[in-house]
Protein backbone atom coordinates (compact mmCIF):
# COMPACT_ATOMS: atom_id res chain seq x y z
CA UNK A 1 0.00 0.00 0.00
CA UNK A 2 1.17 3.52 -0.80
CA UNK A 3 1.59 5.37 2.49
CA UNK A 4 0.14 8.81 3.17
CA UNK A 5 2.70 11.06 1.51
CA UNK A 6 1.78 14.43 2.99
CA UNK A 7 1.12 14.12 6.70
CA UNK A 8 -0.82 17.26 7.46
CA UNK A 9 -4.04 16.34 9.23
CA UNK A 10 -5.46 12.83 8.99
CA UNK A 11 -7.83 10.40 10.69
CA UNK A 12 -6.69 6.92 11.58
CA UNK A 13 -9.41 4.26 11.39
CA UNK A 14 -8.58 1.14 13.38
CA UNK A 15 -10.32 -1.72 11.57
CA UNK A 16 -9.32 -4.15 14.31
CA UNK A 17 -11.23 -1.99 16.80
CA UNK A 18 -14.23 -1.86 14.44
CA UNK A 19 -14.33 -5.65 14.20
CA UNK A 20 -13.87 -5.99 17.94
CA UNK A 21 -16.89 -3.73 18.52
CA UNK A 22 -18.89 -5.69 15.96
CA UNK A 23 -18.15 -8.87 17.89
CA UNK A 24 -19.50 -7.22 21.06
CA UNK A 25 -22.67 -6.29 19.19
CA UNK A 26 -23.11 -9.84 17.92
CA UNK A 27 -22.65 -11.15 21.44
CA UNK A 28 -25.41 -8.84 22.68
CA UNK A 29 -27.67 -9.69 19.76
CA UNK A 30 -27.28 -13.44 20.19
CA UNK A 31 -28.68 -15.22 17.16
CA UNK A 32 -30.24 -12.03 15.75
CA UNK A 33 -28.65 -10.67 12.55
CA UNK A 34 -27.02 -7.25 12.70
CA UNK A 35 -27.78 -4.25 10.50
CA UNK A 36 -24.78 -1.91 10.56
CA UNK A 37 -25.82 1.73 10.35
CA UNK A 38 -23.36 3.38 7.95
CA UNK A 39 -25.15 6.63 7.12
CA UNK A 40 -23.15 9.88 7.00
CA UNK A 41 -20.12 8.10 5.51
CA UNK A 42 -20.21 5.56 8.34
CA UNK A 43 -20.31 8.34 10.92
CA UNK A 44 -17.26 9.89 9.28
CA UNK A 45 -15.21 6.69 9.19
CA UNK A 46 -15.58 5.97 5.46
CA UNK A 47 -18.57 3.94 4.33
CA UNK A 48 -17.01 1.64 1.75
CA UNK A 49 -14.10 0.45 3.88
CA UNK A 50 -16.36 0.01 6.90
CA UNK A 51 -18.96 -1.92 4.90
CA UNK A 52 -16.40 -4.21 3.33
CA UNK A 53 -14.87 -5.04 6.71
CA UNK A 54 -18.25 -5.59 8.39
CA UNK A 55 -19.68 -7.62 5.51
CA UNK A 56 -16.71 -9.96 5.75
CA UNK A 57 -17.31 -10.20 9.51
CA UNK A 58 -20.97 -11.13 9.03
CA UNK A 59 -23.09 -7.97 8.96
CA UNK A 60 -26.43 -8.99 7.44
CA UNK A 61 -27.77 -5.55 6.47
CA UNK A 62 -26.61 -1.96 6.12
CA UNK A 63 -28.69 1.15 6.83
CA UNK A 64 -28.22 4.59 5.30
CA UNK A 65 -30.04 7.90 5.24
CA UNK A 66 -30.72 8.47 1.55
CA UNK A 67 -30.58 7.03 -1.96
CA UNK A 68 -27.25 8.65 -2.82
CA UNK A 69 -25.59 6.88 0.12
CA UNK A 70 -27.16 3.56 -0.83
CA UNK A 71 -26.16 3.80 -4.49
CA UNK A 72 -22.59 4.70 -3.53
CA UNK A 73 -22.42 1.44 -1.57
CA UNK A 74 -23.80 -0.53 -4.50
CA UNK A 75 -21.30 1.08 -6.89
CA UNK A 76 -18.57 0.23 -4.39
CA UNK A 77 -19.42 -3.44 -4.51
CA UNK A 78 -21.60 -3.81 -1.40
CA UNK A 79 -24.12 -6.57 -2.12
CA UNK A 80 -25.81 -7.06 1.25
CA UNK A 81 -29.36 -5.68 1.73
CA UNK A 82 -29.50 -1.92 2.27
CA UNK A 83 -32.28 -0.06 4.09
CA UNK A 84 -32.88 3.66 3.55
CA UNK A 85 -34.07 5.13 6.85
CA UNK A 86 -35.15 8.48 5.40
CA UNK A 87 -37.00 9.67 2.33
CA UNK A 88 -36.28 8.91 -1.31
CA UNK A 89 -38.13 11.01 -3.84
CA UNK A 90 -40.96 8.83 -5.24
CA UNK A 91 -39.72 9.51 -8.76
CA UNK A 92 -36.64 7.44 -7.93
CA UNK A 93 -38.66 4.23 -7.58
CA UNK A 94 -36.92 2.67 -10.58
CA UNK A 95 -33.50 3.39 -9.07
CA UNK A 96 -34.54 1.74 -5.80
CA UNK A 97 -35.69 -1.36 -7.65
CA UNK A 98 -32.68 -1.47 -9.97
CA UNK A 99 -30.23 -1.52 -7.08
CA UNK A 100 -32.39 -3.72 -4.85
CA UNK A 101 -32.59 -1.11 -2.11
CA UNK A 102 -35.21 -1.31 0.63
CA UNK A 103 -37.11 1.92 1.31
CA UNK A 104 -38.81 2.99 4.56
CA UNK A 105 -42.51 3.82 4.23
CA UNK A 106 -43.45 6.44 6.79
CA UNK A 107 -46.81 7.96 5.83
CA UNK A 108 -49.88 7.14 3.72
CA UNK A 109 -49.12 10.02 1.36
CA UNK A 110 -45.55 8.90 0.80
CA UNK A 111 -46.53 5.26 0.34
CA UNK A 112 -49.15 6.13 -2.27
CA UNK A 113 -46.74 8.40 -4.15
CA UNK A 114 -44.02 5.75 -4.21
CA UNK A 115 -46.56 3.13 -5.29
CA UNK A 116 -47.75 5.27 -8.19
CA UNK A 117 -44.19 5.93 -9.33
CA UNK A 118 -43.24 2.25 -9.07
CA UNK A 119 -46.31 1.19 -11.02
CA UNK A 120 -45.62 3.78 -13.72
CA UNK A 121 -42.04 2.53 -14.02
CA UNK A 122 -43.13 -1.10 -14.09
CA UNK A 123 -41.04 -2.05 -11.04
CA UNK A 124 -41.55 -3.36 -7.53
CA UNK A 125 -39.81 -1.64 -4.60
CA UNK A 126 -39.02 -3.55 -1.42
CA UNK A 127 -40.15 -1.60 1.66
CA UNK A 128 -40.14 -1.63 5.45
CA UNK A 129 -42.92 0.09 7.36
CA UNK A 130 -41.81 2.78 9.80
CA UNK A 131 -43.94 3.22 12.94
CA UNK A 132 -43.64 6.39 15.02
CA UNK A 133 -44.08 5.26 18.62
CA UNK A 134 -42.79 8.48 20.15
CA UNK A 135 -39.73 9.76 18.28
CA UNK A 136 -41.96 12.31 16.57
CA UNK A 137 -40.06 12.61 13.29
CA UNK A 138 -41.32 10.34 10.51
CA UNK A 139 -43.51 7.27 10.68
CA UNK A 140 -47.11 6.22 11.00
CA UNK A 141 -48.14 7.99 14.21
CA UNK A 142 -49.35 5.25 16.52
CA UNK A 143 -49.44 7.53 19.58
CA UNK A 144 -51.61 10.19 17.98
CA UNK A 145 -54.08 7.91 16.17
CA UNK A 146 -53.53 4.22 16.81
CA UNK A 147 -56.38 2.92 14.69
CA UNK A 148 -55.54 5.31 11.86
CA UNK A 149 -51.92 4.22 11.93
CA UNK A 150 -52.88 0.54 11.86
CA UNK A 151 -55.23 1.14 8.96
CA UNK A 152 -52.54 3.05 7.05
CA UNK A 153 -49.91 0.39 7.70
CA UNK A 154 -52.22 -2.38 6.52
CA UNK A 155 -53.13 -0.41 3.42
CA UNK A 156 -49.46 -0.19 2.44
CA UNK A 157 -49.36 -3.94 2.09
CA UNK A 158 -51.99 -3.77 -0.64
CA UNK A 159 -50.41 -1.01 -2.75
CA UNK A 160 -49.22 -2.08 -6.22
CA UNK A 161 -45.54 -1.72 -6.97
CA UNK A 162 -44.56 -2.12 -3.32
CA UNK A 163 -43.44 -5.28 -1.57
CA UNK A 164 -43.64 -4.77 2.20
CA UNK A 165 -41.18 -7.12 3.90
CA UNK A 166 -40.43 -5.46 7.25
CA UNK A 167 -41.60 -3.14 10.01
CA UNK A 168 -39.60 -1.06 12.49
CA UNK A 169 -39.54 1.82 14.95
CA UNK A 170 -36.88 3.95 16.67
CA UNK A 171 -36.31 4.66 20.37
CA UNK A 172 -35.89 8.29 21.38
CA UNK A 173 -34.58 8.04 24.95
CA UNK A 174 -33.21 4.52 25.38
CA UNK A 175 -29.79 6.01 26.15
CA UNK A 176 -31.12 7.60 29.36
CA UNK A 177 -31.49 5.85 32.72
CA UNK A 178 -33.74 8.53 34.17
CA UNK A 179 -36.93 6.94 35.48
CA UNK A 180 -39.22 8.92 33.19
CA UNK A 181 -37.11 8.10 30.14
CA UNK A 182 -36.97 4.41 30.97
CA UNK A 183 -40.74 4.43 31.31
CA UNK A 184 -41.04 6.22 27.98
CA UNK A 185 -38.84 3.63 26.26
CA UNK A 186 -40.91 0.80 27.70
CA UNK A 187 -44.09 2.57 26.58
CA UNK A 188 -42.65 2.92 23.06
CA UNK A 189 -41.93 -0.77 22.95
CA UNK A 190 -45.33 -1.74 24.31
CA UNK A 191 -46.99 0.44 21.67
CA UNK A 192 -44.86 -1.13 18.94
CA UNK A 193 -45.92 -4.59 20.11
CA UNK A 194 -49.57 -3.53 19.91
CA UNK A 195 -48.99 -2.40 16.33
CA UNK A 196 -47.27 -5.67 15.48
CA UNK A 197 -50.22 -7.65 16.81
CA UNK A 198 -52.51 -5.79 14.42
CA UNK A 199 -50.26 -5.51 11.36
CA UNK A 200 -47.54 -8.15 11.27
CA UNK A 201 -49.93 -11.01 11.89
CA UNK A 202 -51.36 -10.77 8.37
CA UNK A 203 -48.15 -12.17 6.85
CA UNK A 204 -44.58 -12.58 8.10
CA UNK A 205 -42.58 -9.36 8.34
CA UNK A 206 -39.00 -8.70 9.42
CA UNK A 207 -39.33 -6.90 12.75
CA UNK A 208 -36.68 -4.58 14.17
CA UNK A 209 -36.75 -1.90 16.84
CA UNK A 210 -33.36 -1.73 18.61
CA UNK A 211 -30.86 1.00 17.85
CA UNK A 212 -27.53 0.99 19.71
CA UNK A 213 -29.06 2.26 22.95
CA UNK A 214 -31.99 -0.12 22.66
CA UNK A 215 -29.69 -3.08 22.13
CA UNK A 216 -27.47 -2.19 25.10
CA UNK A 217 -30.39 -1.55 27.47
CA UNK A 218 -32.84 -4.18 26.18
CA UNK A 219 -31.14 -6.94 24.16
CA UNK A 220 -34.23 -9.09 24.76
CA UNK A 221 -36.07 -6.82 22.30
CA UNK A 222 -33.85 -7.86 19.40
CA UNK A 223 -36.61 -9.48 17.28
CA UNK A 224 -35.42 -10.29 13.71
CA UNK A 225 -32.73 -7.61 13.26
CA UNK A 226 -30.82 -5.06 15.35
CA UNK A 227 -29.57 -1.73 14.02
CA UNK A 228 -26.16 -0.96 15.50
CA UNK A 229 -24.73 2.49 14.87
CA UNK A 230 -22.59 4.47 17.29
CA UNK A 231 -21.39 1.46 19.27
CA UNK A 232 -19.77 0.00 16.17
CA UNK A 233 -17.48 3.02 16.12
CA UNK A 234 -16.42 2.59 19.74
CA UNK A 235 -18.59 5.26 21.33
CA UNK A 236 -21.14 4.71 24.09
CA UNK A 237 -24.75 5.62 23.31
CA UNK A 238 -24.44 8.11 26.19
CA UNK A 239 -22.48 8.69 29.36
CA UNK A 240 -25.32 7.05 31.27
CA UNK A 241 -25.31 3.91 29.16
CA UNK A 242 -21.79 2.60 28.61
CA UNK A 243 -21.02 -0.65 26.83
CA UNK A 244 -17.93 -2.12 28.54
CA UNK A 245 -15.21 -3.25 26.18
CA UNK A 246 -15.79 -0.80 23.33
CA UNK A 247 -12.66 0.35 21.51
CA UNK A 248 -12.53 3.76 19.78
CA UNK A 249 -12.15 3.35 16.02
CA UNK A 250 -11.16 6.86 14.92
CA UNK A 251 -8.30 9.11 16.02
CA UNK A 252 -7.82 12.61 14.58
CA UNK A 253 -4.14 13.41 14.19
CA UNK A 254 -2.01 16.27 12.89
CA UNK A 255 1.61 17.07 12.21
CA UNK A 256 3.60 19.69 14.11
CA UNK A 257 4.58 22.47 11.72
CA UNK A 258 6.40 24.86 14.06
CA UNK A 259 7.78 24.93 17.61
CA UNK A 260 8.62 28.12 19.47
CA UNK A 261 8.57 29.78 22.87
CA UNK A 262 6.04 32.47 23.67
CA UNK A 263 7.56 35.08 25.95
CA UNK A 264 5.62 36.75 28.78
CA UNK A 265 3.21 39.32 27.32
CA UNK A 266 3.07 37.70 23.86
CA UNK A 267 -0.34 36.61 22.63
CA UNK A 268 -1.48 33.89 20.27
CA UNK A 269 -4.31 33.46 17.80
CA UNK A 270 -7.22 35.55 16.59
CA UNK A 271 -8.60 37.99 19.12
CA UNK A 272 -5.55 37.64 21.37
CA UNK A 273 -7.57 35.48 23.74
CA UNK A 274 -4.40 33.92 25.13
CA UNK A 275 -1.45 35.90 26.49
CA UNK A 276 1.56 34.17 28.02
CA UNK A 277 2.28 35.03 31.64
CA UNK A 278 5.55 33.08 31.61
CA UNK A 279 7.73 31.54 28.91
CA UNK A 280 5.61 28.84 27.27
CA UNK A 281 6.89 26.27 24.81
CA UNK A 282 4.30 25.94 22.02
CA UNK A 283 3.70 23.85 18.93
CA UNK A 284 1.54 24.70 15.93
CA UNK A 285 -0.53 21.79 14.61
CA UNK A 286 -1.80 21.43 11.03
CA UNK A 287 -5.45 21.11 11.99
CA UNK A 288 -8.34 23.49 12.50
CA UNK A 289 -12.07 23.83 12.39
CA UNK A 290 -12.09 23.25 8.60
CA UNK A 291 -10.77 19.77 9.39
CA UNK A 292 -13.45 19.13 11.98
CA UNK A 293 -11.70 20.19 15.17
CA UNK A 294 -14.35 22.42 16.79
CA UNK A 295 -13.63 26.11 17.30
CA UNK A 296 -15.62 25.78 20.52
CA UNK A 297 -12.67 23.82 21.95
CA UNK A 298 -10.58 27.00 21.87
CA UNK A 299 -8.84 27.18 25.24
CA UNK A 300 -10.65 24.01 26.38
CA UNK A 301 -9.35 21.11 24.31
CA UNK A 302 -6.34 18.97 25.13
CA UNK A 303 -4.23 17.29 22.46
CA UNK A 304 -1.46 14.79 23.11
CA UNK A 305 2.20 14.77 22.06
CA UNK A 306 4.60 12.00 23.02
CA UNK A 307 1.85 10.66 25.27
CA UNK A 308 1.70 13.88 27.27
CA UNK A 309 -1.10 16.46 27.48
CA UNK A 310 -0.85 19.52 25.24
CA UNK A 311 -3.63 22.02 26.04
CA UNK A 312 -5.07 24.19 23.28
CA UNK A 313 -3.91 27.81 23.51
CA UNK A 314 -6.09 30.63 22.19
CA UNK A 315 -8.60 30.23 19.40
CA UNK A 316 -8.73 27.34 17.00
CA UNK A 317 -8.14 28.69 13.49
CA UNK A 318 -9.49 27.33 10.22
CA UNK A 319 -6.36 25.30 9.45
CA UNK A 320 -4.09 25.55 12.50
CA UNK A 321 -4.15 25.32 16.26
CA UNK A 322 -1.56 26.18 18.90
CA UNK A 323 -0.86 23.88 21.85
CA UNK A 324 1.22 24.09 25.02
CA UNK A 325 4.01 21.49 24.88
CA UNK A 326 5.67 22.43 28.16
CA UNK A 327 5.04 18.86 29.35
CA UNK A 328 6.57 17.47 26.15
CA UNK A 329 9.77 19.52 25.62
CA UNK A 330 11.08 16.96 23.11
CA UNK A 331 8.39 18.04 20.60
CA UNK A 332 9.84 18.94 17.20
CA UNK A 333 8.64 19.83 13.71
CA UNK A 334 7.10 16.79 12.01
CA UNK A 335 5.98 15.07 15.18
CA UNK A 336 2.49 13.55 15.31
CA UNK A 337 -0.14 14.92 17.68
CA UNK A 338 -3.42 13.28 18.65
CA UNK A 339 -6.22 15.81 18.83
CA UNK A 340 -9.20 13.49 19.35
CA UNK A 341 -9.58 9.77 19.97
CA UNK A 342 -7.37 7.08 21.40
CA UNK A 343 -3.79 7.83 22.31
CA UNK A 344 -4.13 10.62 24.85
CA UNK A 345 -5.65 14.06 24.95
CA UNK A 346 -9.42 14.30 24.58
CA UNK A 347 -11.59 11.38 23.56
CA UNK A 348 -14.43 12.27 21.22
CA UNK A 349 -16.85 11.84 24.12
CA UNK A 350 -14.83 14.05 26.47
CA UNK A 351 -14.44 16.77 23.87
CA UNK A 352 -18.16 16.62 23.10
CA UNK A 353 -19.01 16.98 26.77
CA UNK A 354 -16.81 20.06 27.04
CA UNK A 355 -18.73 21.90 24.33
CA UNK A 356 -22.23 20.62 25.02
CA UNK A 357 -22.68 18.20 22.14
CA UNK A 358 -22.33 14.46 21.49
CA UNK A 359 -19.59 12.28 20.07
CA UNK A 360 -21.78 11.50 17.02
CA UNK A 361 -21.53 15.11 15.86
CA UNK A 362 -17.76 15.33 16.27
CA UNK A 363 -17.19 12.07 14.38
CA UNK A 364 -19.41 13.18 11.51
CA UNK A 365 -17.79 16.62 11.47
CA UNK A 366 -14.32 15.35 10.52
CA UNK A 367 -13.99 16.99 7.12
CA UNK A 368 -13.84 15.23 3.77
CA UNK A 369 -10.46 16.82 3.08
CA UNK A 370 -8.98 14.85 5.98
CA UNK A 371 -7.52 11.58 4.62
CA UNK A 372 -8.69 8.39 6.30
CA UNK A 373 -5.84 5.99 6.97
CA UNK A 374 -7.06 2.44 7.66
CA UNK A 375 -5.06 0.28 10.05
CA UNK A 376 -4.84 -3.46 10.58
CA UNK A 377 -2.49 -4.74 13.25
CA UNK A 378 -1.26 -1.18 13.71
CA UNK A 379 -0.13 -0.94 10.08
CA UNK A 380 -1.71 1.13 7.31
CA UNK A 381 -3.52 -1.07 4.79
CA UNK A 382 -5.44 1.59 2.83
CA UNK A 383 -5.78 5.34 2.46
CA UNK A 384 -8.85 7.25 1.32
CA UNK A 385 -7.69 10.72 0.28
CA UNK A 386 -10.11 12.53 -2.00
CA UNK A 387 -7.68 15.43 -2.57
CA UNK A 388 -5.18 13.00 -4.04
CA UNK A 389 -7.74 11.55 -6.46
CA UNK A 390 -7.93 14.62 -8.72
CA UNK A 391 -6.78 13.80 -12.25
Amino acid sequence: MKALEDKHCWAEIDLDALLHNFSLVRRLAGETPVCAVVKADAYGHGDLMVCRALAEAGAAWFAVSCLAEARRLRRGGVRRPILILGMTQPGQAAALAEDRITQALFSPEYARALSEAARAAGVTVDCHLKVDTGMGRIGFGAREDFEGAVEGLRACRELPGLSVSGIFQHFSAADSLAAEDRAYTEAQYALFRRVLDRVAGDAPLMVHCCNSAGLVSHPEWAHDLVRAGIILYGQDPSGELPLPGLRPVMSLKAAVSHVKTLLPGESAGYGRTYTAERPVRTATLCCGYADGYPRLLSGLGVASLHGKPAPILGRVSMDQVLVDVTEAPETAMGDEAVLLGAGGGDSFARAAEKIGTISYELLCAVARRVPRVYLRGGEAVAVDDYLADVN
